[in-house]
């Protein structure tokens, strides 16, 4: 279905917005980009270069995010470590993830078909018992893969690679906000969470914004997130990435 001039608003990280917008834009849509998230560097860094000095006590670094990417492979270029350890295999969650491991010449030896961290179990093995994990991620990365690799007998040690921060929309992406919008879309349950704190403290009702929205979520957990938050109204999409989130989008919202 044509998007021509439906108003959606990105919640996500202004650095990342740009292309969802454009993809938006390329069906006609008008983006509106509304931070409410911002990734910002560890601010200690010493349990990531623990781990980084020692990768040869692992069997399998596991990255959930293009941002744990980032970070770690820019942290083990700057404690002048060129490669991986050789027998250290990578596993990572979605394809832009693997992407950007790919991008960074190394090889992705497991993605699950279902871009979420607890699908990843399955692709580790049979047998887990005494294997060693590494999963560089988020200050607030969520615990349930790290919780069921533990529960097979796998040793994983999550370490801070990055920090998920709030961030502040603008007045110009408040006001956006105010003269109403189509959609708003969600790609982490950290953007529900902070999108309907900055609505509330900025005077509006999460339940009853202007324009009467849907809500468009990434995957299922971040419904989860948007339902816990009474946002009952939330579309997922059918592959777990923006793109998949733009084709749920044209395909449910009403002209």
């Amino acid at each position: 279905m044509n998007l021509t001039n439906k108003r959606i608003l990105i919640t996500r990280s202004r650095a990342q917005a740009v292309k969802f917008a454009d993809s938006l834009a390329a069906q006609g849509a008008q983006p509106i980009i509304f931070p409410v998230i911002e990734i910002v560097p560890a601010e200690d860094l010493s349990a990531l270069d623990r781990a980084l000095q020692t990768l040869d006590d692992y069997d399998w670094l596991v990255l959930t995010s293009v941002h744990g990417v980032n970070a770690f492979f820019d942290r083990l270029e700057a404690l002048g470590m060129e490669r991986l350890t050789p027998g250290l295999r990578v596993a990572a969650v979605g394809p832009r993830t693997a992407r950007a491991v790919s991008d960074r010449g190394v090889w992705v030896e497991h993605m699950p078909d279902e871009y979420i961290p607890e699908a990843m179990l399955p692709g580790f093995g049979n047998n887990i018992y005494g294997k060693r994990f590494l999963l560089p991620q988020s200050n607030l990365a969520r615990t349930v893969l790290a919780g069921e690799i533990r529960s097979t007998g796998g040793l994983v040690n999550e370490v801070v690679a990055y920090r998920t921060v709030s961030a502040e929309p603008d007045p110009s992406e408040l006001n956006a906000l105010r003269s109403g919008v189509d959609v708003v879309t969600f790609t982490s349950p950290s953007t529900v969470h902070n999108f309907v704190g900055i609505v509330r403290k900025n005077g509006l009702d999460p339940l009853n914004l202007p324009g009467s929205p849907l809500y468009a979520c990434i995957g299922p957990v971040t419904k989860r997130a948007a339902e816990e938050a009474g946002l009952l109204t939330a579309l997922v999409a059918n592959q777990y990435t923006t793109d998949g989130l733009v084709e749920v989008i044209s395909r449910l919202v009403v002209s």
